[in-house]
Order: structure tokens, then C-alpha cells, then sequence
């Protein structure tokens, strides 16, 4: 068996993790408006959670904003790796959502 050049990982690397638009490589960035949406309704729902309906409300809320922001990644993601994590979120926020209505 031949081990994979060096070359050919770096290329891999660089196409799955390199951001399109900068150039550099990209695994994470800063929280942008959904996700912060997401987190702070993430928050409220935790502490409102002894008074229903409102807990639950903020859940779904906040289940929309994950969804939203999953979304933006998997179209407008800057390089593969992320429009991966945004179709992983969505295929996780719809199992977790079929769970919850007890589908």
C-alpha cells in the first residue's frame, strides 16, 4: 500500500476547510445573529421551564432559529466543512424535533 502524498492531504484540507471568499482556513466562526438568537432563547426557555406554555414557546423559537442559521450554513457556508455542519444540525434538529411529537 502507498501512503497518500503530502500534497494530496494538504489539497484535501484546504478544499474542505479553506474559506472561499478570504482564503483562510475556516472551522469555526463567531456566533452571527441566528445563533445568538438561538442561545439566548435556548436561555430563556431553560429559565422560564416551571412556567409553561411560555418554556415551550421559547423552545420552538429557538428550535426556528437553529434552523435558520443551519440553513444559512448549508447554502451560503464558506467552504464544505461547514455546509456539512449545517446539513448534520438540520438532519439532528428534525430527528430531535420527530422525537419531541412522539413521531
Amino acid at each position: 500500500m502507498t501512503q497518500p502524498s503530502t500534497n494530496a492531504i494538504v489539497r484535501a484540507r484546504d478544499w474542505m476547510f479553506r474559506d472561499r471568499g478570504t482564503g483562510a482556513i475556516t472551522v469555526a466562526q463567531w456566533p452571527n445573529p441566528p445563533l445568538w438568537l438561538f442561545l439566548g432563547l435556548t436561555l430563556a426557555a431553560w429559565l422560564a421551564r416551571s412556567a409553561e406554555p411560555i418554556a415551550s414557546w421559547l423552545g420552538i423559537a429557538a428550535d426556528l432559529a437553529l434552523g435558520w442559521w443551519a440553513i444559512d450554513e448549508l447554502v451560503r457556508g464558506v467552504n464544505p466543512w461547514r455546509r456539512l455542519l449545517g446539513l448534520a444540525t438540520l438532519i439532528g434538529l428534525a430527528a430531535l424535533v420527530t422525537l419531541r411529537s412522539g413521531g
